[in-house]
């Protein structure tokens, strides 16, 4: 049967059981009876579930709480216009454990099997999103224990020059970022000059977030091992309000380093992050973890979905396994130099690996492009050059010329010479003998 023809019970068994089923733990599917004892159900899908407003195609138990309701189409249908029956069984589940303006179920997705859409009711600004996977039982449980509003208290009433010696516009940055975080949005582009301090102002971020207890695990993402390491030893350089290292009040981990990959006079011990904090999260695990993008997408994908970066050191990321990691893995994601990804495959890869998180998603860029703000959306602060160098923290340039004797008399091959031809998808070089000289 073709997948136009697919009726919605064979999308539900075939496409949506199948990732309830597959998630760890696995949901385990059961269809409601009468004398069904709901305060026993532990990760249990209950399917035609009743409500004031019809049955349910799926309610969510977890440690006999109804935690989630999921609505289900045939996958030819979009699930995202499909979440307002989702929100009428929500108001009608009189067993739901709370009442956030007439709806009595938290966690509320619609989806045909493919593309999953989903709603926090709890929310005082209900915007739905697409996330990759349905969020596991401990996920949802955590989801549901943690309260939002002392964390933004806590950034509100916590100035950052208060604790911290930064520089104005990273003040700027910092408070225009939380602004954006307490107001809803999930994905925040911050464009900065280079020479700025971009990344002693994400430290800096990161503690904010980490003591305002708004985030437990932050994914650092950067491009380059090189630049991971460097990141490594902003961390452990940093000081904190307390006087301590930032890594003697907060777990920094990393991937796995050569020596040569630091300094000489570097200090060499960085912490190896354990497979098991990113494929079985726990609230209590608090951390930041500094990775490649290589390195998290053949975690994720294995190696046929990573990519071949031109000058880079891909190989040096063999070593990663393909990982089961939960979309929850991670409470906040920030993108170093995530203006990234010159070829179709490059952008495709950063795109599938950040989406992959249901989680906030910060880009950090000196040059905002169109797949950058695609992705993150437009700048929610920017520091330009020219801004800088006015404020005396760059300094000016002055226009140089140079003459180019291939500008002037341009390019000639000599009898049997041959042109290098490079691959922009793969950065592989190879000779294309068609454009011998003659």
């Amino acid at each position: 049967m073709g997948m136009l023809n697919e009726a919605e019970w064979l999308t539900r068994k075939k496409r949506i059981d199948t990732r309830l089923c597959a998630l760890t733990p696995p949901w385990k599917i059961i269809r409601y009876h009468d004398g069904l004892n709901l305060s026993s159900l532990h990760c249990v899908a209950v399917e035609e579930f009743p409500t004031a407003n019809g049955p349910a195609d799926y309610a969510l138990f977890v440690n006999g709480i109804l935690l989630g309701i999921i609505e289900a189409k045939k996958v030819t249908v979009n699930p995202q216009n499909v979440l307002e029956q989702a929100k009428r069984y929500s108001a009608g589940a009189l067993q739901g454990p709370g009442n956030w303006d007439g709806f009595r179920v938290p966690f509320l997705y619609a989806t045909n099997g493919e593309i999953i859409w989903y709603l926090d009711a709890r929310q005082e600004k209900r915007v739905s999103r697409p996330i990759s996977n349905f969020h596991t039982a401990s996920a949802m449980e955590a989801l549901f224990a943690f309260d939002q509003k002392p964390a933004h208290d806590w950034l509100l009433d916590t100035p950052p020059e208060r604790i911290l010696r930064l520089r104005p516009y990273q003040v700027g940055a910092i408070t225009a970022t939380e602004a954006a975080i307490r107001s809803g949005r999930r994905e925040l582009l911050v464009a900065m000059a280079t020479g700025t301090g971009k990344t002693f102002l994400t430290v800096a971020q990161i503690y904010r977030l980490l003591e305002s207890k708004l985030a437990r695990r932050i994914l650092f993402l950067v491009d380059r091992k090189a630049l991971a390491a460097q990141a490594v030893r902003e961390f452990n350089a940093f000081n904190t309000p307390q006087g301590n290292k930032f890594a003697n009040e907060y777990e920094i981990y990393s991937q796995k380093f050569q020596r040569e990959d630091f300094g000489e006079d570097e200090p060499f011990d960085p912490k190896v992050l354990p497979n098991e904090y990113l494929t079985a999260p726990k609230p209590s695990h608090t951390f930041v973890y500094v990775s490649t993008i290589q390195r998290m997408a053949r975690n994720l994908f294995g190696a046929e979905g990573c990519f071949v970066q031109t000058g880079g050191d891909t190989e040096a990321e063999a070593d990663a396994d393909k990982l089961d990691i939960p979309i929850h893995a991670f409470d906040i994601i920030i993108a170093d130099e995530c203006h990234r990804g010159y070829t179709a495959q490059e952008m495709s890869v950063w795109r599938e690996t950040i989406n992959h998180f249901d989680a906030i998603k910060i880009g950090l860029t000196a040059t905002p492009a169109a797949h950058t703000t695609a992705l993150f959306g437009p700048p929610v602060f920017r520091y330009t050059v020219e801004q800088a160098i006015l404020d005396n923290y760059l300094v000016d340039y002055d226009p140089v010329a140079i003459k180019s004797e291939v500008r002037m008399n341009g390019v000639f091959l000599n009898e049997g010479e041959t042109v290098e031809r490079v691959d922009t998808d793969t950065g592989q070089k190879a000779l294309d003998h068609r454009r011998q000289s003659r």
